[in-house]
């Protein structure tokens, strides 16, 4: 990984947008000179989607509703029928559906299923060829990133890294951020289609620095996670109203909007799911396991996995993150017997 390229200022490039959503331009054949003046944005091709979860399912339905020509897979077939229903076409491989299509998406749960789905058998690399594309938005580890882009790139099609940085709801708005690397040529011709699904895109380099981003990104969410959650059992503790703790909190410097959005739900003990605690222990593991890799003590993060890992052993892993508040609960009722 080219350290020194986190030095260096990222091109950041913002979506252009009309009101508060992007017009796109999505075709299959020769783009329409008609589109630049109806305001939209070209993007010449058919598109796969593969993984329609919690974050896959809203990106795909929104590049759907911006006329694009979507082709999709899901391990569980019954999670396409909402976006059959809007249009998109369903294959029964992650193979097929790259052959079809001239750029693949690929939004998994973690590093093995990026990588079965990319590599394994009826993978999208049998699909792939020169001149195809494969952007894999799910949150993995450099490695496993950099392995996929080898073999994809070895058929002849270009990779790029992008990873999102953004849970349920800027899924749903079209408001992620778009953490990518790789091949510099695709992350332009997929420029418009990022713009649909996010509000930002930042290029970074070489393959390894859009996974590296977006693990310091999660690994410092997670961690201040823990933080608030401690906060908010201490104040209550000590006779506040952690509902006050959290309006304090959202007047000053340290007011960050995952707090005014989790606060109130975690006070009642309610933890809707926009991202899985499991995806957040997921990912300090890799940031753990990246640190370890460059000999980078980061001991508060490894202290906030052990609080997530107690967290799923409570059976909370498909809770919200948010849910890591019970763990802090469990040790101060253990602590009394």
């Amino acid at each position: 990984m080219a350290a020194a390229s986190f030095l260096l200022s990222p091109r950041v490039t913002l979506p252009l947008r009309r009101g508060s959503r992007l017009l796109v331009s999505c075709s299959a054949t020769s783009p329409s000179s008609s589109s630049d003046a109806a305001g939209g944005v070209g993007f010449q091709g058919r598109v796969g989607f593969l993984g329609l979860g919690i974050m896959g399912a809203p990106m795909a339905s929104n590049l759907i509703k911006a006329g694009c020509d979507i082709t999709v897979w899901n391990r569980t077939k019954s999670k396409c029928d909402p976006l059959l229903s809007l249009g998109a076409k369903f294959e029964s491989s992650p193979a097929r559906v790259a052959s079809s299509c001239d750029v693949t998406f690929a939004m998994l749960a973690d590093p093995e299923s990026a990588f079965e789905v990319a590599c394994g058998a009826n993978g999208a690399v049998e699909g792939m060829a020169a001149g195809k594309g494969y952007v894999d938005v799910s949150t993995v580890d450099d490695a496993t990133s950099k392995l996929i882009g080898k073999r994809i790139t070895s058929t002849g099609a270009s990779f790029l890294e992008a990873p999102v940085s953004g849970s349920k709801k800027p899924a749903e708005d079209g408001l992620l951020i778009f953490l990518t690397a790789g091949d510099e040529s695709l992350y332009k011709r997929v420029a418009p289609l990022l713009d649909v699904m996010g509000k930002s895109r930042f290029y970074l380099g070489d393959v390894g620095n859009g996974a590296a981003m977006k693990l310091v990104v999660n690994m410092v969410m997670g961690s201040m996670m823990v933080s608030f959650a401690e906060g908010l059992l201490l104040s209550e503790k000590v006779g506040l109203d952690p509902n006050t703790v959290v309006e304090v909190i959202s007047q000053g410097a340290i007011n960050a909007p995952m707090f005014s959005l989790k606060g109130p739900s975690m006070v009642k003990a309610a933890y809707p799911t926009a991202f899985p605690l499991k995806h957040q222990q997921k990912d300090l593991r890799l940031a753990l396991a990246l640190a370890e890799s460059v000999s980078q003590p980061i001991p508060t993060a490894a202290a906030a996995n052990e609080l997530y890992k107690v967290a799923k052993s409570l059976g909370l892993a498909d809770q919200d993150f948010s849910a890591v508040i019970e763990a802090l609960k469990a040790k101060v009722q253990s602590s009394r017997h």
